[in-house]
């Protein structure tokens, strides 16, 4: 990997590009803030700076890569057509829609259909094909062709990366002590616009890359590994099974590492950035801190900067990952009691959880599902604590008066 900023000038992308791109985009898209987060560097020992990309109209930044390709098409372009079920659909669907282009996007059939509605909703004719993104993009190419529409690949096309490469503009512009970025990978387009840029830049800047643990398709290619790409991951910005052929490239001569993160890293940096810093931001927008916590000693005393590429991420999934999250720190909990099927028994047990100010949220009461004797039952208790150790002295409580208990944990 980068080892030397002088290949930088053989690549495809230069930084007059994304100069260029960042000029014809900006007054069309919002200049997010870069706000340090006090919080998260006393956290994790660094001085951390926030690129709030989750701000833009449609949420992510694929809005600058679209807009940049899109006012770079030849006069009496006929439309625009593409593949994708995330935020490259809305950022394409959304400036099209407001430059007079006519777009269509190919969506798997799998898709939520809150995406489909969110994506007609810019204006965008959408095609269900397939049960695949490689199903779809299949069919995409195939309509570009019958239709003579133009083609534009959400990662692995210049145009494309210098327009994400303005997202490393405008941080180094607002904090130019930043030494280090940490940016996710899916294809590829955001880091190796922003890497095009630091490489270019007045001083040295470190670049990071993240994937998924579950979606290495990037690293592989780097390493020559061949670790599966495969899972249900809350980065589903980033799980990208292939990279592209141009940003593969850039990213092996101008990005200094990839590293990779945990389901769990993903899930606790989404719950933290919503409560730390009021934000919401999907599973990929989360990955740079993930990153952050999960190898805290290398960026250490670093001034770091960690883009939140998007804040797409469905209302339900959000709050399944909180009160997970509540549930790892021991906030909330559901606690497994054996007890014997007799007048009092409940209340013998609830009368702990009042004495410990223990907060009961729902009981479930077992008696024939289940291994005991018939006189025996099993119930569940989910309930609500202060802290880790408020949960460990209700648990030694409930010992003490004799009962068999256990937390319910999660994986």
């Amino acid at each position: 990997m980068a080892t030397d900023p002088l290949p930088a000038a053989t690549m495809p992308v230069s930084i007059d590009d994304v100069r260029a791109a960042h000029a014809r985009i900006r007054d069309s898209i919002v200049r997010t803030p870069t706000l340090v987060s006090r919080t998260l560097s006393d956290l994790t020992g660094a001085t951390v700076y926030l690129k709030f990309e989750n701000l833009q109209f449609t949420a992510a930044y694929k809005e600058r890569g679209a807009l940049n390709t899109l006012l770079q098409l030849p006069a009496g372009t006929k439309g625009v057509i593409a593949a994708s079920a995330g935020n490259h659909a809305q950022g394409l669907a959304y400036h099209a829609n407001r430059l007079g282009i006519p777009a269509t996007i190919v969506m798997p059939t799998t898709t939520p259909t809150v995406k489909i509605t969110q994506t007609e909703g810019h204006g965008a004719t959408v095609v269900l094909e397939g049960a695949t993104f490689d199903a779809a993009y299949a069919h995409a190419r195939l309509l570009e062709k019958e239709r003579d529409l133009t083609f534009v690949h959400p990662f692995d096309d210049i145009r494309v990366i210098a327009g994400q490469g303005t997202v490393a503009i405008e941080m180094l512009e607002d904090v130019p002590s930043i030494d280090t970025f940490i940016t996710p990978i899916g294809g590829g387009g955001l880091i190796s616009g922003m890497a095009t840029v630091a490489r270019a830049w007045d001083k040295p800047i470190e670049v990071i890359g993240v994937e998924a643990e579950l979606y290495p398709s990037m690293y592989n290619r780097i390493h020559g590994t061949d670790m599966p790409c495969a899972g249900d991951t809350l980065a589903e910005g980033i799980a990208v099974k292939e990279p592209g052929a141009i940003t593969s490239d850039m990213v092996r001569v101008l990005v200094d590492d990839i590293v990779l993160v945990s389901e769990r890293s993903l899930e606790e940096s989404v719950s933290l950035l919503l409560q730390i810093e009021k934000t919401v931001v999907e599973g990929a927008g989360a990955a740079g801190l993930a990153a952050l916590l999960a190898y805290p000693e290398r960026f250490k005393g670093k001034t770091v900067g960690v883009v939140l590429c998007g804040g797409n991420i469905d209302t339900r999934l959000l709050a399944n990952v909180l009160l997970r999250d509540l549930a790892r720190s021991g906030r909330l909990a559901r606690l497994r009691i054996r007890l014997q099927d007799q007048p009092g028994a409940l209340f013998n047990v609830a009368r702990i959880f009042d004495q410990e100010r223990v907060n009961i949220i729902e009981v479930y009461h077992q008696r024939v599902f289940t291994t005991l004797p018939a006189k025996g039952l099993i119930t569940d208790i989910e309930c609500e604590t202060r802290d880790r150790a408020h949960l460990d002295r209700l648990m030694a409580a409930l010992h003490e008066a004799g009962f068999e208990a256990s937390p319910v944990e999660l994986a």
